[in-house]
């Protein structure tokens, strides 16, 4: 019972604290689990954040999620995911609470939070691009994933964009990585893992098969959101045009609803999946409310859970096949895609319509990328200058 407390009083200061987004996450773990606790070696870290970057999902925090499994038991994933989710959540629930009562259509802080968006993502763009997107075989596998993404713009076609994408990356990028590593200590057995998986599967095609039948609008949300958690690969940014157009063109809420509380994410800490949070929140006509946003946020995040309860007692084996990570490079290629025509539409669509915009948006590109600020400092200085914008048009 000590280290399950422990454990979540640990990573609730860190959803407290970590501003910056899945990879300032990543050293906010180490700094804390490996070099501060060292509740884990250096390895075994480096091995189970390749682990999360195998499975979709947020990444993130399916690395807080299996440090919680590995230092005790499912209760501490459990505890590890509340700790690192709810401050961001709750923050998110109180901000749909209040703009639910205003009229947005017009407001000029909401516009500069469109705009910040625009920044935000094309940073992710750019620093997936440098990494998984290198030579002409990835950079083709993403501009054509963009081109197909956009001109077909509907969420099947987005997971045959991976799925062609890895089979590609497993015939072409051939690694030769077969590393003698210390294997990892797991607390779960490979049946209880077998079980979980299942449970993950049964999930993804059950819950549209429900939703076929039964018209709930509960079951629809975590139908969507569970879909939403369980086919994106690449963290919080590429999940961004699935959820857009699972929610917008229905009319769960508006484009500017969507893009309002995509910027308010970028200014809590923790991570960015918790925007189903405030998606759910504000979703209509019902559920709505804590209701909603309750359904939506365990719905994108029990995909993470089941996958690395699954995968951990496997992720030994896994490794140390080559084939999987040439699969791995194909799809992080076609991720970079997706997030490129998620920067177009509806980032950009939405949000740069005068060269006012476009100044606004550079500006908060530059504050990001050259002078390093804090995610957070750059919403609010965005939203201070959708109001200059709104005052001088």
């Amino acid at each position: 019972m000590s280290r399950i407390l422990e454990i979540l009083k640990v990573s609730t200061r860190l959803g407290l604290t970590s501003f910056g987004g899945p990879i300032a996450h990543l050293g906010y773990f180490h700094e804390e689990y490996v070099k501060r606790r060292k509740w884990l070696d250096e390895k075994s870290y480096a091995d189970l954040v390749a682990l999360c970057q195998f499975l979709p999902g947020p990444a993130s925090s399916q690395v807080g999620i299996a440090i919680g499994i590995q230092r005790a038991g499912l209760i501490g994933g459990l505890m590890a995911w509340l700790g690192f989710t709810l401050p961001s959540a709750i923050a998110l629930m109180i901000f749909a609470w209040v703009l639910k009562g205003l009229n947005i259509q017009h407001a000029g802080w909401l516009h500069g939070l469109m705009i910040v968006a625009v920044a935000v993502v094309a940073q992710a763009v750019w620093g997936m691009a440098s990494k998984l997107a290198t030579g002409k075989m990835r950079g083709t596998i993403a501009i054509l994933s963009a081109v197909v993404t956009l001109l077909v713009p509907t969420s099947i076609v987005q997971v045959l964009i991976i799925i062609v994408s890895g089979l590609i990356g497993w015939r072409l990028f051939k690694t030769n990585s077969s590393q003698g590593i210390q294997p990892l200590q797991i607390p779960i057995s490979r049946k209880t893992g077998i079980a979980f998986l299942s449970l993950f599967f049964a999930f993804l095609i059950i819950l549209p098969l429900l939703r076929l039948g039964i018209h709930n609008q509960g079951l629809a949300i975590f139908d969507s959101f569970y879909r939403a958690g369980a086919l994106v690969f690449g963290g919080g940014h590429v999940v961004l045009p699935l959820l857009q157009q699972d929610v917008v063109p229905i009319g769960w809420m508006t484009n500017a609803q969507f893009l309002a509380g995509y910027g308010a994410a970028q200014a809590v800490p923790g991570p960015l999946f918790t925007f189903s949070s405030y998606l759910g929140f504000v979703s209509k006509p019902y559920p709505n409310g804590i209701v909603g946003s309750i359904l939506a946020l365990i719905a994108i995040f029990l995909p993470a859970f089941l996958l690395v309860a699954g995968a951990l007692p496997f992720w030994n084996i896994l490794r140390s096949r080559p084939e999987f990570q040439s699969a791995l490079a194909g799809i992080n290629a076609s991720v970079v895609g997706i997030l490129i025509a998620a920067l177009y539409n509806p980032v950009w669509t939405s949000a740069i319509k005068t060269p006012y915009d476009f100044c606004l948006a550079i500006i908060a590109f530059a504050l990001l990328m050259i002078w390093k600020l804090p995610p957070w400092i750059v919403v609010i200085i965005s939203a201070l200058g959708g109001i200059v914008i709104f005052v001088l048009t």
